[in-house]
């Protein structure tokens, strides 16, 4: 993700959330050096996006997002598993990522791609009722290159 990609970004990330991340969000993510990758059709246009922050021998899932008419094709999934093979190459021991508790499909996604449920974050997220919980997954890595190498 370059600067010159944040317009299209922002545009999605409007139109796919009902509290979308801010332009100021994502300049701020770029500026710390968060590894952003955007997931491009033959048009060159942008289809999806991932966020994610390295702390120590973690990484932090801090943003996904697929373009709506996109949505339920497999690129959620492909984008998620891009984010799983960036961990495991850059020797992360865990992925750490919040998901609102309204968002069952990506929590499916989520769970069937081997996070599993860790605690609640009560009013974490704005909701049109005031706060929203926030479900916190992880993947533990190190558990699953014991059955990757099988």
């Amino acid at each position: 993700m370059l600067k010159t990609d944040l317009i299209d970004v922002l545009s999605i990330e409007k139109a796919a959330n009902q509290f979308p991340w801010s332009l100021k969000n994502f300049k701020d993510s770029l500026q710390a050096n968060h590894h952003a990758t955007v997931f491009i059709n033959e048009d060159n246009t942008i289809q999806a996006y991932v966020v994610v922050q390295t702390v120590m021998d973690e990484i932090h899932l801090l943003n996904i997002c697929v373009k709506p008419e996109f949505q339920g094709k497999g690129l959620g999934r492909s984008a998620l598993n891009y984010v799983i093979n960036y961990a495991e190459k850059n020797s992360a021991a865990v992925i750490l990522l919040e998901v609102r508790s309204s968002n069952q499909r990506a929590q499916q996604l989520y769970l069937q791609s081997g996070f599993n449920e860790m605690s609640v974050r009560a009013g974490y997220y704005p909701s049109q009722q005031g706060r929203e919980d926030a479900v916190l997954m992880a993947m533990d890595l190190s558990m699953s290159s014991l059955f990757s190498e099988h």
